[in-house]
């Protein structure tokens, strides 16, 4: 089944239209005719083989909407116009014991990501800046009616990225969480800590979003490129998530942390973090690292995000200006999220 698409040719190559393949319906199949998708950091990383060799074109994009159009016949979770997502994998081993957990994100074997990989078919997967996709039912995720299918989109990456810790760490009532950085992850985790009942802190380069931070649910915010910051503010998290894909100092966030803290790590640099390891040792602090959620914590999260009103802050391009957006992405001039309408590569 032949989709279009907007692909990279190479790792310097603007977007083009093509046209790529889409696998016929297994039993277990659901295809989804896709109406947005976000644009995530992650996609200019991996289309410019920042975090390993990919093969061309490329076609990114793993925070996916739209509707049902056709299931297989063994399918009994979804029908034809179901509303749905798609996020960061659509398979996983499905046996080994973090699979078995619901953790399919942690597959021993490797879970088979939305764009970049090979599943189990042998084909190289291409992601939702296309006009369909197809992908087992156990892999697609149901968007509830309170949240419209455009906002909705970035909750498939930048939503379920935030939410897992938030969740694993316990934020909530009584617990004091710093988001540093401010971009498309960092506003989610400000507004899923404050749903969950946390006071939280931005820790953010400078004040330019200062306003926005607040608005959003913040309770505080503060210029890291400030030294008082790191003095005034030692000692004071229960928790802290880094949504900055750079390198920072994190020793010196470390030293933020109340005994037993814990700074995790959301962002992915293609660069190394350096620790020092008094600064966990000092207060028995945590340096640690998540990476999304499985299929079951983002249905979770989906549904929590509908009952509390949470959704991301977007700004909705077409096909046409991915480039421009990239360019974008990576100046920080968006607030927060990029959305692509993908009926704009229909015609």
């Amino acid at each position: 089944m032949q989709v279009k698409a907007r692909g990279v040719l190479s790792k310097e190559s603007p977007f083009h239209a093509i046209e790529i393949e889409r696998r016929e319906l297994q039993p277990d199949d659901v295809l989804i005719e896709i109406q947005y998708c976000g644009i995530c950091h992650s996609d200019i990383h991996a289309a410019r083989g920042e975090w390993g060799e990919v093969r061309y074109p490329f076609v990114p994009g793993h925070e996916i909407t739209g509707v049902v159009t056709r299931v297989g016949t063994q399918v009994t979770k979804f029908r034809p116009g179901d509303r749905v997502g798609v996020g960061c994998m659509v398979d996983s081993c499905g046996e080994c014991e973090n699979c078995r957990r619901g953790d399919e994100q942690y597959c021993v074997k490797g879970n088979i990501q939305t764009y970049g990989s090979i599943d189990r078919y042998g084909q190289y997967t291409m992601g939702g800046y296309s006009t369909h996709i197809v992908v087992k039912e156990d892999f697609v995720l149901r968007i509830p009616d309170a949240l419209p299918l455009d906002k909705a989109a970035p909750l498939l990456c930048a939503g379920i990225t935030t939410y897992s810790p938030l969740r694993h760490w316990q934020a909530g009532p009584g617990k004091e969480v710093a988001v540093i950085g401010f971009g498309g992850l960092g506003h989610m985790a400000v507004k899923l800590a404050k749903a969950m009942g946390a006071d939280v802190t931005v820790l953010s380069q400078s004040l330019r979003k200062k306003e926005d931070g607040l608005r959003l649910g913040a309770k505080a915010y503060y210029a890291t490129s400030d030294p008082q910051t790191f003095r005034d503010l030692a000692g004071r998290f229960d928790l802290i998530i880094n949504t900055v894909s750079a390198k920072i100092p994190i020793s010196a966030y470390l030293a933020l942390l109340k005994t037993d803290g814990a700074l995790v790590n959301v962002g992915a640099p293609p660069e190394p973090l350096e620790v020092n390891a008094f600064a966990l040792i000092g207060q028995r602090r945590t340096f640690a690292g998540s990476c999304i959620g499985g299929i079951r914590e983002t249905q979770e999260m989906l549904d929590f995000c509908a009952e509390n009103g949470v959704t991301p802050e977007i700004e909705v391009i077409s096909a046409d200006e991915i480039d421009a957006a990239w360019e974008r992405v990576l100046k920080s001039d968006v607030r927060y999220r990029f959305v692509i309408d993908i009926s704009t590569m229909r015609g």
